[in-house]
C-alpha cells in the first residue's frame, strides 16, 4: 500500500519537473543567444544599394550589415563595426534601425549549426577584444581594422583554430553584368585617395547569410 501511495505522488511531480524542463527549453529556443548572427539592410543609400547588388542574401533577402550577439556579465549585446570602430549596441537600438522594436520580423537571424557550437565562446570573445578598434573603410583583409562581416569572418576564424569557418570570395564594385564600377564606389575610393580593391578576398553580409554552417531561425521575443 504504501509503495502504491508513493509512486502515485512520485510519479506526478516527476512528470511536471519534465513539463517545466521542456518549457524552459522551449523559450530559450525562442529567444536570442550568445552566437546567433544578425542580417540587417541598413537603407544607408547608394553605398549600401551597391553592397546589396553584388550578393544575394539567403532567401532572396537583401543585407548591407551583419552583427553577433554576445553575452556581456548577465545581458546579451550586439557587437558590430559600423561607424567608426567596433562597439557593442544594445538589442533595442540594433532592432530600432530597422524599425523593428517590438517584433523581431525585418531582421534576419542565423544560428550557428549544432556542429560547430562549441565555436561560439571562442568568437565571441575574440570579437569582444576588438571593441574599440578603427572601422575598415577600405574594405580590406589583414590591415587592422575591420568591416562588419570582416569581424564575424575573423572571429569564427580564430575560434576555429585559424581555419575558415565562412568562405572568403574574390570581392566586385562592378555593377552586375557590366565591367563598369558602380559610380559611387569610384566616388567613394577617389575620397579616400585609395584604388578600389577589385580582386581582393573578402566577403559581404548576404554570402555569410548563405553559408551552410548556418540555421535561419524564427525567433519570438528578444
Amino acid at each position: 500500500m504504501m509503495k502504491k501511495k508513493t509512486y502515485q505522488i512520485i510519479f506526478p511531480l516527476l512528470l511536471l519537473i519534465a513539463m517545466i524542463s521542456s518549457c524552459s527549453s522551449d523559450q530559450s529556443e525562442n529567444r536570442l543567444q550568445e552566437g546567433d548572427l544578425l542580417f540587417q539592410d541598413l537603407n544607408c543609400g547608394g553605398l549600401c544599394d551597391a553592397i546589396e547588388a553584388v550578393t544575394e542574401g539567403v532567401d532572396g533577402k537583401d543585407f548591407s550589415h551583419c552583427a553577433m550577439v554576445v553575452r556581456v556579465g548577465d545581458s546579451l549585446k550586439i557587437i558590430e563595426a559600423i561607424g567608426s570602430k567596433v562597439r557593442l549596441t544594445k538589442v533595442e537600438d540594433f532592432l530600432k534601425r530597422s524599425n523593428d522594436v517590438d517584433h523581431l520580423q525585418n531582421i534576419t537571424i542565423a544560428r550557428v549549426s549544432q556542429d560547430h557550437q562549441s565555436l561560439i565562446h571562442g568568437a565571441s570573445a575574440y570579437a569582444l577584444s576588438k571593441v574599440g578598434e578603427p572601422y575598415d573603410h577600405e574594405f580590406l583583409l589583414d590591415n587592422g581594422s575591420w568591416y562588419c562581416s570582416e569581424l564575424l569572418y575573423e572571429s569564427f576564424k580564430h575560434a576555429n583554430g585559424g581555419e575558415d569557418f565562412f568562405q572568403l570570395y574574390p570581392m566586385t564594385y562592378k555593377m552586375p553584368s557590366q565591367d563598369e564600377f558602380f559610380p559611387v564606389w569610384v566616388k567613394y575610393y577617389e575620397d579616400l585617395q585609395k584604388p578600389i580593391p577589385e580582386g581582393e578576398p573578402g566577403l559581404n553580409p548576404g554570402s555569410i547569410s548563405r553559408s551552410d554552417k548556418l540555421e535561419i531561425i524564427k525567433l519570438r521575443a528578444i
